[in-house]
């Protein structure tokens, strides 16, 4: 896959209809293609694992209100004793959990077998094997500030990535939003890949747009007052957010009946009180501030040009604030799972901007201390 230089004057047009974005877009952003199926109904990953992932090195790390959070680590580079040269932490989406991460996993771990790169993986408060989240804290501060304390507890030293899906895009944003001074010249962060995500907009389209319906608008009163109420009628919640989320998980050509059954999976198993209370969060989310900051930094964008949970057009407008630096990748046919459905596409995004990153602005390789950069 090759990469360009953008040029990102002019890109107020287009912005509004994604079968403009061809036009407007032209030579600057080089549009890749996805492998399509072949001519017989072959299940690429019928033999995938999806849940090996929790086989890595386990910890828990403590966030600021006492929730645990579940993460593990995994360091190329074989059994070096050196210390890593830099830390890649992957932050998963909205009812899903680090299992949708596989494919980074395994395949960036075999291009970075002769570097020493820890990776990072956690499952977000309320999701997977981590605590259960307060309803109060069901927000998109909070998990920013969750990262911040991952970051502290398993990357106190060295240079640090961070990529992030969907609302672990979002995540990323809120940490900028609260610790700009991470991603200063004098901070710690280098790099940052926001896939299939957005800054705002969620209730103009895409996941608020779907969602927003009468049986959602009783489960968010009724998973306050009366949650024994809401996972009685799970079957409720079912037929009124799951579908949803499953629908646009994947295009209308993509083949995988074993990936398919992964995502359900992760979305049947997340509490509905998760479910209710962040898709609370999500309609108010505002992170638009954090771009500018984010800017500071080399980045990358990613979104399939099918995604109906955050379209195609949030992620143009992202990569049109995040500075030169920035690279805006576009997997064609593709939906909201990005990291699943073209996996190759998201590994070459992040392993360039790792290339990209070290040849950023020099970085300290001292202890992070709260509130300050070393």
């Amino acid at each position: 896959m090759t990469e360009e230089k953008s040029d990102k004057r002019g890109w107020g047009a287009g912005l509004r209809d994604v079968g403009s974005l061809g036009v407007t877009l032209g030579g600057n952003v080089r549009r890749s293609r996805r492998r399509r199926k072949s001519g017989e109904a072959v299940d690429p990953y019928v033999d995938t694992d999806f849940k090996s992932i929790y086989n890595d090195e386990s910890s828990t790390v403590i966030a600021d209100d006492g929730v645990g959070l579940a993460v593990r680590t995994h360091i190329t580079g074989g059994k070096d004793t050196l210390p890593p040269e830099l830390t890649v932490i992957f932050v998963h989406g909205f009812t899903l959990r680090m299992a949708s991460w596989h494919f980074q996993r395994y395949d960036l771990a075999e291009r970075w077998a002769d570097r020493r790169v820890r990776m990072v993986f956690y499952d977000q408060r309320g999701h997977g094997r981590s605590d259960p989240a307060p309803a109060q804290s069901a927000s998109i501060k909070q998990l920013g500030d969750d990262l911040a304390a991952v970051i502290r507890a398993v990357a106190p030293t060295g240079r640090v990535i961070l990529v992030g899906h969907s609302m672990g895009g979002m995540t990323v944003m809120a940490l900028a939003r609260s610790h700009p001074e991470l991603f200063s010249h004098t901070g710690r962060i280098t790099g940052v890949a926001l896939v299939s995500t957005a800054a705002r907009g969620i209730t103009e389209a895409g996941l608020g747009e779907g969602l927003n319906n009468p049986i959602v608008d009783a489960l968010r009163i009724s998973v306050r007052y009366i949650p024994r109420l809401v996972q009685a009628g799970r079957g409720i919640t079912r037929q009124a957010v799951e579908p949803v989320l499953v629908a646009a998980s994947f295009g209308p050509d993509f083949y995988s009946p074993t990936a398919g059954h992964a995502v359900e999976s992760m979305i049947q198993n997340t509490p509905i009180s998760t479910m209710v209370n962040f898709l609370r969060a999500l309609e108010s989310h505002d992170e638009s501030t954090a771009l500018p900051v984010l800017a500071k930094v080399p980045s990358a964008v990613m979104c399939g040009d099918l995604d109906r949970l955050t379209p195609l057009p949030n992620s143009v407008r992202m990569y049109s604030e995040l500075g030169d630096d920035s690279r805006l990748l576009i997997g064609e046919g593709c939906g909201h799972m990005l990291p699943m459905e073209y996996p190759d596409l998201v590994n070459d995004g992040i392993d360039s901007l790792v290339q990209r990153s070290r040849h950023a602005r020099n970085r300290p390789t001292m202890r992070w201390r709260w509130g300050a950069a070393q």
